[in-house]
């Protein structure tokens, strides 16, 4: 019987044709869209790509406001026009399983890629899911796929089932609350507002470190240094924070003899071990403090080396390698590549085989690993996330570093100084992982019981320091400690935050905006950003793949806890919508001050998502201003010297930073005006140049007799199908 193989994406159904096929499959296409075929003896198999998810979750009855508890999953260019692509995917689909009996599922062996495969099958067959099978694989190497085509294994139905929840209570969630907050901003903000199951959590995370940084109050607080031997010696006492204690241990070294007694010497050898593999989040986090790439591009450029069978599968939580990966064979397949030849040999050579792993695993994947296909045509980000993989992947089977630890205390006056230091006796690993940072400091030579002049000795007055503020790769580890979102999720719910323009900066900065969208939820419906909450609905999804729950179970507890939540929200809506007024104006003010009326001067949005400046005391002053699109505008406090009207400064990413007054005819802007005409001015003769040959050409070209052209059939040659590039 016939077989339609699912792919996620169509890099993935040509690689799982050319592994499956041996080289023989056909390529065939329909609307557009290129699909596989194989014939076998035991039947014809069909490979056929989805573009991800095209099937989509919509409220099941069509409804405005809140609450919506009720949703269905729609083909997804049914439910948003920018999704209209996935129509000719989704025939291409239908088209197939008219001629096919079995069902196979070679999404990614995820549960996104779970519920992609499952929505296709179980929408286009006429048998729905029966019979339907599940590929697993790490990588898209031909070795793999095959593999997994040889060994399918039964459909992941709870793993389904705990996807479908997540994203059926993430939907509703989210389109729940965002419409209560929107509502709640009525006719003062024009831009929709969100918040979701993850998102809330995540603000109230940020938000709490924001306020400890805005009421952190430094205090002072007083080290002693002394230099013996050009060695900086710190006083054991640490941090002083009486100044009585400081002056009095600083005097009795002053005071006491120029020459230093060394109590003690202690010097010792310590073993250091590799790091382990990468899993999505230590790759992300590595990837941010070396090469200061967001974590979000960093999964993106893993996705398509993954794609190209260069690396493993990306969404993992491993951080192990077992031996079924073949790593002798990988290793192996390293030391063709000449950038790491010299690597790879060197633990062949010393059969080192066994990798040094972490504690965390998956038992979907395995941890992230270069494939050893060798790579071509890497655009430079590629290069880099795959040469911080590849030599992650070899220094984990690499010796341990071995350091020289010391610690020298010297005695003045009665107080104890001390200095350590760090010598790297041999490298190991550290010469496989360029990346590593381990900062050597040696100590010059100190013997116990001699004495030592010293020099330099002061007393420094230093100030405790605030809370630092994450980055994104921070935040995303901190929320995976804390078990909120998942892997494959947690960058794009912090994108999302931004976009809300709840946050700003790099690192996060929370924004006035967003404060006021914190506290109102906090003082008046704190479930919404409540960790626990969150936690325990993921703990229910894991139950779900772990059959000890139900999928109607969980979504019911879900809706309940919307309903309480959404039912406090409406006993509390107008604290609330006074409390996200105020941040609304705090977040608006500093444009300047209204020439009419005196009113201040904010950012607005159309409906049409244009900004411009008006004043706030609309409707009563209906005074405006265009502004700059896609720029971020901010008052300066001045006023221009001819129009009077404000100054702002214009902030464009790449683009530079300039000041211009708000009045478009103001004598400042004549150059501009001159420039734009000079543009137009030349812009039209160009037209009107070319123009003169295009109609010389035309009546040159035009047939002189004016009998109709007899139609003619031509038959087109067949193109020769370019070569697909692996």
């Amino acid at each position: 019987m016939d077989t339609l193989v699912v792919a996620e994406k169509p890099s993935v159904a040509l690689r799982l044709a050319i592994a499956l096929g041996d080289n023989r499959q056909k390529r065939m296409s329909l609307n557009g869209v290129s699909y596989y075929q194989i014939d076998n003896p035991e039947g014809r198999v069909y490979i056929a790509p989805a573009v991800g998810h095209i099937f989509t979750l919509v409220q099941a009855v069509h409804q405005r406001g809140y609450p919506v508890l009720e949703v269905k999953w729609v083909p997804s260019y049914e439910a948003n026009p920018k999704s209209e692509f996935t129509k000719k995917y989704l025939d291409v689909l239908k088209e197939l399983s008219k001629k096919v009996g079995h069902y196979v599922n070679a999404c990614d062996y995820d549960t996104e890629g779970t519920v992609i495969g499952t929505n296709v099958i179980r929408f286009v067959s006429k048998d729905g899911l029966k019979g339907a099978r599940r590929m697993k694989f790490s990588t898209t190497t031909a070795a793999d796929l095959k593999e997994a085509f040889s060994n399918l294994q039964k459909f992941d139905m709870n793993n389904f089932y705990a996807g479908e929840t997540r994203h059926m209570l993430d939907w509703l969630w989210g389109i729940n609350f965002s419409r209560a907050l929107t509502s709640a901003v009525a006719g003062h903000h024009t831009k929709a507002l969100s918040i979701g199951r993850v998102q809330g959590p995540t603000l109230a995370l940020l938000a709490t470190r924001e306020r400890e940084i805005g009421n952190f109050k430094p205090q002072p607080f007083w080290k002693i240094f002394a230099t013996a031997k050009g060695v900086e010696f710190v006083n054991i006492k640490g941090e002083i924070f009486d100044r009585k204690v400081a002056d009095a241990a600083h005097r009795a070294t002053t005071s006491g003899s120029p020459l230093a007694h060394v109590k003690d010497v202690e010097e010792k050898e310590q073993p250091l071990r590799p790091y382990p593999p990468f899993d999505l989040t230590s790759l992300q986090l590595e990837a941010s403090r070396v090469l200061r790439y967001d974590p979000s591009s960093t999964l993106a450029v893993a996705q398509a080396l993954y794609e190209r069978s260069y690396i493993s599968y990306p969404r993992t939580a491993s951080q192990k390698l077992p031996p079924t990966l073949g790593l002798p064979r990988i290793i192996g397949e390293l030391a063709k590549n000449p950038k790491y030849e010299a690597k790879a040999k060197r633990l062949i050579e010393e059969r080192r085989f066994r990798p040094n792993e972490g504690m965390k695993s998956d038992e979907a994947h395995p941890a992230i690993y270069p494939t050893g296909v060798m790579p071509k045509e890497l655009s430079t980000t590629e290069q880099n996330v795959y040469n911080l993989i590849a030599e992650r992947f070899l220094s984990c089977f690499a010796g341990y570093a071995k350091l020289a630890k010391s610690r020298v205390v010297v005695s003045s006056g009665g107080e104890d100084y001390s200095a350590n230091g760090t010598k790297i006796l041999e490298r190991g690993w550290l010469d496989y992982y360029s990346f590593a940072t381990l900062g050597e400091k040696e100590l010059a030579d100190f013997k116990k019981g001699e004495r030592v002049q010293l020099s330099k000795i002061e007393m420094r007055e230093l100030q405790t320091q605030p809370p630092k503020r994450y980055s994104k790769a921070a935040l995303i580890a901190e929320l995976e400690k804390r078990d909120l979102g998942t892997k494959a999720t947690r960058a794009a719910v912090i994108d999302t935050l931004f976009r809300r323009a709840y946050l700003d900066g790099a690192p996060i900065k929370v924004t006035e905006f967003g404060m006021s969208v914190y506290d109102a939820l906090r003082e008046n419906v704190s479930m919404i950003l409540d960790e626990e909450t969150t936690r325990k609905l993921e703990k229910d999804m894991e139950r779900i793949v772990e059959g000890k729950k139900t999928e109607d179970e969980v979504i019911g507890e879900g809706k309940k806890m919307l309903l309480d939540a959404l039912k406090l929200f409406d006993s509390n809506k107008s604290k609330i919508t006074e409390a996200m007024k105020k941040g609304l104006a705090e977040s608006n003010i500093g444009l300047g001050k209204c020439p009419k009326d005196g009113g201040d001067l904010v950012v607005r949005r159309s409906r049409m998502g244009k900004q411009f400046a008006a004043c706030n005391n609309y409707p009563k002053c209906t005074m405006t201003f265009s502004l700059p699109q896609g720029a971020k505008i901010v008052g300066t406090g001045k006023t221009c010297e001819f129009c009077k009207t404000p100054i702002i400064k214009v902030i464009r990413a790449g683009k530079g930073v300039f000041e211009m007054c708000l009045d478009p005819n103001c004598k400042t802007k004549e150059k501009w005006k001159s420039r734009q005409e000079e543009k137009a001015v030349a812009k039209a003769e160009t037209a009107a140049g070319a123009a003169i040959p295009e109609k010389r050409a035309k009546r040159k070209a035009a047939p002189k007799s004016k009998k109709p052209a007899k139609a003619t059939a031509v038959k087109a040659k067949a193109r020769k199908p370019k070569k697909e590039v692996i």
